[in-house]
């Protein structure tokens, strides 16, 4: 007899360890400037304006660029993988908390969180423990179905990540408990 309750897939700990390693390896090639960047908004006191915190948007185009050239090479296989590991991420953080702070309507705030997932696993973190941390309006479009987008390229279809979760805004019943 079928289950009303198909199992859920969940990221693997190796597949979440190769999603970030795939992140920085991309953001690597921008230099040392662009590293200190990102370490300034993770390290910043969200309460004083002394970084910039738009700084580093120049530097998304060129990141994302890596980041698909480092993944045309790779299967269907670790191509859903990876694309499971991202929506997952984005799952995680759609939160009434962090939308606060990074504000943003359906498609907006999922470009916000596009932007905290980008910025690298560090920054990823340190959001989740402390949202004041968010960019107001940050965006990184791009990032939020890259390797969906990826897949379909290189092999035809939509990748089935069998997670049952969605990316998309207010989808996480968990984020937006009252």
């Amino acid at each position: 007899m079928p289950s009303d309750n198909p199992v859920k897939l969940l990221p693997s700990a190796g597949d979440e360890a190769r999603f970030w390693a795939l992140v920085e390896s991309a953001w690597e090639p921008l230099g040392p400037e662009v590293r200190a960047l990102r370490r300034a908004l993770v390290e910043r006191d969200p309460d004083v304006d002394d970084v910039s915190v738009y700084a580093l948007d120049a530097s998304f185009a060129p990141f994302l660029d890596n980041l698909r050239s480092l993944g045309a090479e790779l299967s269907s296989e670790e191509l859903t993988a990876l694309d499971r590991v991202l929506e997952r991420k984005l799952h995680d953080i759609d939160r009434a908390d962090i939308h606060a702070v990074t504000d943003g309507s359906d498609d907006g705030f999922l470009y916000c969180r596009g932007h905290i997932v980008a910025l690298g696993q560090e920054f990823y973190e340190a959001v989740r423990a402390n949202p004041a941390l968010a960019v107001l309006d940050g965006s990184c479009e791009s990032i939020c179905y890259l390797f969906a987008h990826l897949h379909d390229k290189l092999f035809g279809e939509w990748p089935r990540t069998g997670s049952g979760i969605s990316r998309e805004s207010f989808s996480n019943p968990e984020g937006w408990r009252g």
